[in-house]
């Protein structure tokens, strides 16, 4: 990986979504995109099997020096077994030239903001366990919650108002 690639620094997505981590996550927790590993660390109140998975591996190293069980994988792709909890934070914003390359990895979604999202959404569902519930935060850039959740049950738990846009935590699980 290059060196240059950013951590992605908590910032009001990071802290919104930690607040239903904090309450929900249990049991066998995946923390997708664990960046500085503020997820991982909420999780890890409630329960010790925690894996944080980040495709940045300066995060899984900074992971690891807070105690953080991590590995460096691009989504699901080097991630094995199933969880009660998955918890994500993609990048969503839409593809901008002039942002640098740096923190491009961290923040940028594709080209609309959302392939990312979408593409964890497709491959999720061979790693949840039984009853396994998902939770993610979507930026209101990023499209519209029936339009990316095909195939979900969902239920937003917060929306925030920010600046240029919304952010929201939705909680999903699968349709039976």
């Amino acid at each position: 990986m290059d060196s240059k690639i950013m951590i992605y620094e908590p910032e009001e997505d990071s802290f919104l979504l930690s607040k239903y981590v904090r309450k929900y996550a249990q049991g066998k927790v995946l923390d997708m995109g664990t960046g500085t590993g503020i997820q991982a660390i909420a999780a890890l109140e409630n329960t010790e099997e925690v894996l944080a998975v980040d495709i940045n591996e300066e995060a899984v190293e900074y992971a690891k020096k807070k105690n953080i069980n991590a590995i460096q994988s691009d989504l699901f792709e080097n991630v094995e077994g199933k969880f009660d909890w998955i918890i994500f934070n993609p990048p969503y914003l839409p593809k901008d030239e002039d942002e640098p390359e740096d923190s491009r990895l961290a923040t940028t979604g594709g080209e609309k903001g959302n392939e990312i999202l979408l593409r964890f959404l497709e491959e999720v569902k061979g790693h949840l366990n039984f009853g396994g519930k998902i939770l993610v935060l979507v930026s209101s850039l990023t499209g519209e919650p029936e339009k990316l959740f095909k195939g979900y049950e969902y239920k937003c738990l917060e929306t925030e108002n920010l600046f240029m846009e919304k952010i929201s935590v939705f909680l999903l699980y699968e349709k039976v």
